[in-house]
């Protein structure tokens, strides 16, 4: 018989495989995608999945069901966060949501996750909607660079102690671009989801923007 005990530490052996350092979560997710590709779980150039940056205009993106939050239901204040969604083509493929940093299940399907995540049913201040940008992984997987620069203060002394390995370098030799990705406001949001908003996700750098009411309509036209 499984049980609930046995289901929770093969979860938590599951989750153990992939790589994780607190508050660096745009670092996580580029070694999740390599990972998700690496072991046959993703296609083998991450076609299937995408590269998803959560914030707004203030820098300040409620989410619930987070590890790092000290509350009962989890919502924690962040200035932006990442996650990765995988969407197979074809039929009888529910999009999952990959995050390293939530309590639910890993992965959970997309529908789930924005239920339980974002929330959006719940009443909220307009400074506090969430916008997301939607970039294709083998894109932002060629491009992405991160030296680490926001995660210090002004007398250099880091806010979360850094991964150990080297810092992310893109395939260009461009060492530090993370900001153009966490730059997300509310003019970048398009107005409508079309297939040609579909079609420029598979080409621009960085990506598209949704709104939280266009997150799931956008990987369901994903076919």
């Amino acid at each position: 018989m499984t049980t609930t005990s046995n289901l929770e530490t093969s979860a938590s052996l599951f989750i153990s495989q992939y790589h994780h350092t607190p508050f660096y979560c745009e670092e996580n997710v580029y070694l999740l995608c390599k990972k998700l590709c690496e072991n046959g779980i993703a296609d083998a150039e991450g076609s299937d999945l995408f590269v998803v940056f959560i914030s707004n205009d203030k820098k300040q993106v409620p989410l619930w069901s987070q590890k790092a939050s000290n509350r009962a239901d989890g919502a924690v204040l962040w200035d932006y966060h990442v996650i990765c969604v995988q969407r197979k083509r074809g039929g009888g493929f529910v999009p999952l949501v990959w995050d390293l940093d939530s309590s639910l299940p890993f992965p959970s399907p997309l529908a789930s996750y924005i239920s339980e995540t974002i929330r959006p049913s719940f009443s909220l201040f307009s400074d506090y909607q969430r916008f997301f940008r939607i970039v294709h992984a083998p894109i932002f997987l060629h491009h992405f660079a991160s030296d680490r620069r926001h995660m210090k203060d002004s007398a250099g002394n880091w806010s979360a102690e850094p991964p150990t390995y080297d810092p992310i370098i893109a395939k260009d030799g461009t060492v530090h671009n993370l900001n153009e990705y966490m730059e997300i406001h509310l003019s970048d949001v398009m107005k409508n989801v079309e297939v040609d908003s579909i079609i420029v996700v598979f080409s621009e750098k960085l990506g598209v923007v949704v709104g939280e009411n266009q997150l799931e309509e956008f990987f369901s036209q994903i076919s």
